[in-house]
């Protein structure tokens, strides 16, 4: 795997870091797609029940290389398309998308651990993660507009559902930045911490340590709400808990609540 991206595993939580740290991170060809092979690595994985998603030094991503900026001042008909723009086959993506969106694919819960900056296309990554824990100083801003760009990397899937239509609209036009704290107010962030990967890193772990086929259903259920009627999330909801019933970590996991015991799921 590239060395632009750092994964490591330890009790069933994986920690993957953007390993940039020179450029804060910043986004190339080599970095979108490190980041969309780390994310696949990790899909058949029996030992990883939960993630955390960070940058290495002191930013998560300040966006996309200035010399790829430099490069879309040229034609289309003057060079190659970016790598990042290129769908990817049998899939809904292009590598840019998939670079965030591939988290959601993840069947774990995906904790961003986000500090630094986090902009334009970082910003976009950010959005991938499950859950986002955000230094109160982090400097965020869907930056494309600054470009004369529109967000193509899932800003569009991700973002209207966190914070309404109206703010994602006011933040897409303006591209004004936005601090941690005001991320958190107006849900970008799930809550502001001072040292996001320390407690990401144990909020993993405490999700590791619960039920993992319940875990993996629950986000199954949560996932694309929006795409479902009443009826189906009805049934969604029944089909998952009659599953869970009566299996080898559902009956472990009450045994090791009576027993006051640690659970051991399989």
């Amino acid at each position: 795997m590239s060395d632009r991206v750092l994964v490591s595993v330890v009790d069933g939580v994986a920690d993957v870091r953007l390993n940039r740290p020179e450029k804060l991170n910043a986004l190339d060809s080599a970095m979108f797609k490190a980041l969309a092979d780390a994310g696949e690595s990790l899909k058949d994985r029996s030992d990883v029940r939960a993630v955390v998603l960070s940058g290495e030094g002191r930013s998560f991503c300040a966006g996309l290389d200035f010399s790829s900026f430099q490069a879309m001042g040229t034609s289309k008909e003057d060079k190659n398309e970016p790598d990042a723009v290129d769908h990817l086959e049998g899939r809904i993506t292009h590598l840019g998308q998939q670079a965030a969106w591939v988290w959601q694919e993840l069947q774990v819960p995906v904790i961003g651990a986000i500090s630094g900056h986090a902009l334009g296309g970082g910003f976009q990554i950010a959005m991938g993660p499950d859950i986002r824990l955000v230094h109160p100083e982090t400097k965020m801003s869907v930056l494309e507009i600054r470009w004369g760009l529109v967000p193509d990397m899932g800003a569009s899937v991700l973002l209207p559902p966190l914070v309404g239509l109206d703010v994602a609209k006011e933040l897409y036009f303006t591209g004004r930045m936005i601090s941690g704290t005001e991320a958190a107010e107006l849900g970008v962030a799930t809550r502001v911490s001072d040292d996001p990967h320390t407690e990401a890193l144990d909020l993993a772990k405490e999700i590791a340590e619960k039920n993992p086929e319940a875990i993996r259903r629950m986000k199954t259920i949560l996932n694309g709400l929006g795409e479902r009627s009443t009826a189906e999330r009805f049934a969604a909801e029944r089909e998952h808990i009659g599953a869970l019933i009566g299996s080898p970590n559902q009956v472990e996991a009450v045994s090791a609540f009576f027993e006051k015991r640690t659970p051991r799921f399989s």
